[in-house]
């Protein structure tokens, strides 16, 4: 299980987001700080990216080479095959924050928290839902907003406050997207602090973890860690996994160090076909 370098780049500060397009084979990521949005094809390793002019965060997919990214200026529909941007709608948040992690609901909402932004500023942080243009604030007082991820049962989200050092689970109505906190089913006390997430086939989460080099899996069931996966970078930011369950990774640079001072993304082969 040792990570393959996919791409590098030196002067990027912060790779997020990795979200595997499963139709179309597609991987995407943002440089946030960069405002960059990445457009990978595994099979071809075109890499194509499209700049906005504010931090870029979180990616929905559309269609073929179409997603949707969102930006601290507002949400734009990108399309890779003409590589053109195009406004699609903000949410009024405070001007001091900025989007960070994001996902959709089974119905469709497009759900993404937020967080201080140029500083981190302690609870000014919400969790959005936006749905056929309104939208809610369904989590209040949260500091980074980071990993999101559902249940296969559709009844339960996983949520990750990263200073809280912790996973939340809250139950989820389906039918009206309102969350209610349930317990924290995870926590964290090592040097790592949980940032991205996703969740395997099994219902494992699979945790990004900030100053801890390494990517973890746990049993939200139990509190129980299963696994950890190393990587050569401090700071690992999320993952997601292919249409095989094998692993992307993305990492940012590292503040206080001159070596391997820039920002990755990583390919585990974890099952082999």
């Amino acid at each position: 299980m040792k990570p393959t370098l996919v791409h590098f780049s030196e002067t990027a500060e912060l790779f997020e987001g990795p979200i595997f397009d499963s139709k179309h084979k597609l991987l995407y990521f943002v440089s946030i700080l960069d405002g960059l949005t990445f457009c990978y094809n595994p099979e071809t390793k075109e890499i194509l990216s499209i700049k906005l002019d504010s931090p870029s965060s979180n990616i929905y997919v559309i269609d073929f080479k179409k997603v949707l990214v969102a930006s601290k200026n507002g949400f734009y529909n990108i399309d890779f095959n003409t590589l053109k941007a195009e406004f699609a709608f903000q949410i009024d948040i405070a001007p001091n924050v900025r989007y960070n992690d994001g996902i959709v609901d089974p119905k469709g909402r497009y759900i993404i928290g937020t967080m201080g932004y140029p500083e981190v500023i302690g609870n000014i942080g919400k969790v959005y839902s936006y749905s056929n243009g309104i939208s809610k604030v369904i989590i209040e007082n949260t500091t980074i907003s980071n990993g999101l991820a559902f249940a296969a049962d559709q009844k339960s989200l996983f949520f990750i406050d990263t200073p809280t050092q912790k996973v939340a689970k809250y139950h989820y109505d389906i039918e009206t997207g309102d969350v209610n906190f349930d317990s924290y089913v995870i926590k964290f006390t090592n040097e790592g602090n949980p940032d991205g997430m996703t969740i395997d086939k099994d219902g494992m989460l699979w945790i990004a973890e900030w100053n801890g080099y390494c990517v973890s899996q746990w049993n939200p069931n139990t509190g129980e860690k299963l696994n950890e996966i190393k990587l050569p970078y401090k700071n690992v930011t999320s993952c997601c996994f292919d249409n095989n369950s094998n692993l992307y990774i993305t990492t940012a640079k590292e503040e206080d160090v001159t070596e391997n001072n820039g920002s990755g993304l990583f390919y585990v082969e974890l099952n082999k076909f």
